[in-house]
């Protein structure tokens, strides 16, 4: 099972980035260049424990959906989406955020599976783990810009 492991460093309160990070309209305006919207559950604001948000975005070049519900939080210290229904076996985003002397250390850890067997596999390593990876790296990018402005 793929593993993405990003570590973001943000000169902001922990509080600020940790609701931030689960700011859905914030999310759409940064996933813009994919279309991505909030079509179901949570569609603004801040998602809590329990909570669900369906995304509706076009990528790998098909309108795609996705359901992710928040199955773990310890504010302002971490929270876990899980994938409950979309295209993938399995998705679990774990996001961990550490107040530091000079700002908050976040941290992505990112695991997902694919169908598909050793074709899905394959895609894997050839081009959806990298194609995975960037989507985080520019929504961790523009969050920080984001908490940083402010």
């Amino acid at each position: 099972m793929p593993l993405i492991h990003l570590t973001t460093f943000i000169e902001a309160p922990v509080q600020k980035v940790f609701d931030l990070s689960r700011d859905i309209s914030w999310h759409e305006k940064s996933m813009k260049h994919t279309g991505e919207k909030a079509v179901a559950g949570v569609t603004m604001g801040l998602i809590n424990l329990g909570e669900s948000v369906t995304w509706k975005a076009k990528h790998v070049g098909k309108q795609r959906y996705l359901t992710m519900k928040i199955t773990e939080m310890q504010a302002p210290n971490n929270f876990t989406n899980e994938m409950t229904k979309g295209d993938f076996k399995s998705i679990k985003h774990q996001h961990f955020f550490k107040s530091i002397e000079n700002g908050t250390l976040m941290i992505d850890l990112f695991e997902f599976k694919t169908p598909y067997g050793v074709v899905g596999s394959l895609f894997n390593q050839l081009y959806l783990t990298n194609y995975l990876k960037r989507l985080l790296e520019l929504r961790n990018k523009q969050l920080k810009e984001a908490a940083e402005r402010h």
